[in-house]
């Protein structure tokens, strides 16, 4: 038994280092932001579907779920777009450490539609990620852009989260998001489209090393990964594993300065500010663990 926790647990954290990994592949591929996103999500969608069949899964689902699914599918989609966009405009580091205010962003929307007030520590704690936010922002003034990015991801990433969150009580999550990846290529298709990019999304060399990268993401770090942590509830539960993934920027940032040395290489108040973000947010998930007990 202890065996199979140990063996769970280390399936866990890798996980984790392959979402870290996501945003290295983001500073190695070579296309736009949307392009990316739109491989991403395409290659996800055939996994997840392909998966389905196997499984003998159901594609029919009610219309209003399905434009349900839809809106999530553009959130999760420009969620991706803003993330990768970051890294193009600052780098991998400065990225992560705004992502990691996705939990901040949570706990005020969450109230909203699960109608719940919204507690003491949440605000004192929220109070502290922007205390974290502003010493990156005065540290790495020269990433402005890529700070906005990232902490526009993150909003979408939480909003993201929550409404994904309701929706799982009338499916599947793999289903769900099957119809969110397909709806996530409708999306960027009609944007590329509209200014006359659709072109950039084929690939000339599909055994290119620029190609191995998006298959990489579109499988590894998007399909097998999802599929993986669905797998994982089974023997953990939903807080351990969203714990664990709130670790997901140190792995990024630890893996950025393996793979990229020096340009990830970030001043002191940089690491003041994101590990001040990190601790508001385990802390905000070990009161709520405690509370709910």
């Amino acid at each position: 038994m202890q065996k199979n926790n140990l063996k769970h647990f280390f399936h866990l954290h890798f996980l984790v280092l392959i979402a870290g990994f996501t945003a290295i592949l983001g500073e190695l591929i070579t296309n736009s932001s949307e392009v990316i996103v739109w491989h991403r999500m395409l290659i996800g969608s055939l996994l997840l579907g392909l998966y389905m069949l196997a499984s003998n899964r159901s594609f029919k689902i009610d219309f209003k779920l399905f434009l349900k699914y839809s809106f999530l599918g553009l959130v999760i989609s420009l969620h991706w777009i803003t993330f990768f966009e970051a890294i193009e405009q600052s780098n991998i580091s400065v990225t992560l450490a705004m992502f990691s205010t996705a939990a901040f962003f949570t706990s005020f929307i969450e109230p909203i539609f699960y109608k719940r007030s919204i507690v003491y520590y949440e605000v004192i704690l929220g109070f502290l990620v922007v205390c974290g936010i502003f010493m990156i922002f005065n540290a790495e003034f020269q990433y402005l852009k890529g700070i906005v990015l990232g902490l526009i991801s993150a909003f979408l990433a939480s909003l993201f989260s929550v409404l994904n969150g309701l929706m799982v009580k009338e499916n599947s999550a793999i289903t769900i998001s099957f119809f969110e990846f397909i709806s996530g290529v409708f999306f960027i298709s009609i944007f590329l489209m509209f200014n006359n990019e659709f072109s950039s999304v084929i690939i000339d060399d599909l055994f290119s090393l620029n190609y191995l990268y998006i298959f990489l993401l579109g499988s590894v770090c998007t399909a097998y990964a999802f599929m993986a942590s669905v797998y994982l509830l089974k023997f953990i539960s939903p807080y351990s594993l969203v714990l664990t993934y709130n670790l997901e920027p140190i792995y990024g940032i630890i893996l950025a300065l393996i793979f990229f040395g020096d340009n990830e290489k970030m001043s002191l108040p940089f690491y003041i500010g994101f590990f001040l973000i990190l601790f508001s947010v385990l802390t905000n998930m070990y009161i709520k663990k405690k509370v709910n007990k």
